[in-house]
Parts: structure tokens; C-alpha cells; sequence
């Protein structure tokens, strides 16, 4: 129990990292050029309130499709980071987008039922 626990909060850390830096990086920091700061900040940021209250309430189904989320936001931070002008904010996406996947997996692999 004790991985699910740290699962779980390493889960809750990633998923809070991530929403606050796309938050950040997109309202304030580095808002886009081309396209309006209230459409990138719905299209990245929609998707992570569907799992928000089962992540709250450690739901282990949602923390297993939260995985596959978090695939998105990795590869949107790998591609964020390639480039000279965002690399500090794909780095950022990366590592809580790193955090809230490893995270999931912690929480699914300690909260295994027993057969």
C-alpha cells in the first residue's frame, strides 16, 4: 500500500505541475502568437479536467487512462522542447507530464487486486 500511496501523490504532484505550467506558460509567460490565448489554453487544458475527480478520490480506473494522457503532454513537451524559443517550457511539460505518468503506474502497480 505504501507504492499506491506514493503513487498517488506523485500522481496528484504531476497532474497539479502540469496544469499550472500550461497555465502559466500560456496566460502569462509565453502566450501565443498566432492563435488566441483562450483556444490553446482550452484545447490543453479541457482534457486534464475529465480525470480530476477520479484522480482525487484515487479511482484506479481513471488513474490507468490518465496514463494514456499523460502520453500526449510527454510527447507535446518533447516536441515543445526541440525548439530553441519554448525548450524551458517544454522541459517543464515534460518533467510533469513525466511525474503525472510514472505516478499513474506507481498507483495502478500498488493498488493490484488480489486473485
Amino acid at each position: 500500500m505504501k507504492a499506491a500511496r506514493a503513487g498517488r501523490w506523485i500522481t496528484l504532484v504531476g497532474f497539479f505541475g502540469l496544469f499550472s505550467v500550461i497555465l502559466a506558460f500560456t496566460a502569462v509567460i509565453a502566450p501565443p502568437e498566432r492563435l488566441p490565448r483562450s483556444l490553446v489554453l482550452a484545447l490543453l487544458l479541457v482534457p486534464l479536467l475529465f480525470p480530476l475527480r477520479g484522480l482525487l478520490h484515487g479511482r484506479r480506473y481513471t488513474h490507468a487512462w490518465t496514463s494514456l494522457l499523460a502520453l500526449f503532454y510527454i510527447a507535446l513537451g518533447i516536441t515543445l522542447a526541440a525548439g530553441p524559443a519554448e525548450r524551458l517550457y517544454g522541459l517543464s511539460m515534460l518533467v510533469s507530464a513525466g511525474l503525472l505518468f510514472s505516478g499513474t503506474l506507481l498507483y495502478i502497480r500498488g493498488n493490484r487486486r488480489q486473485t
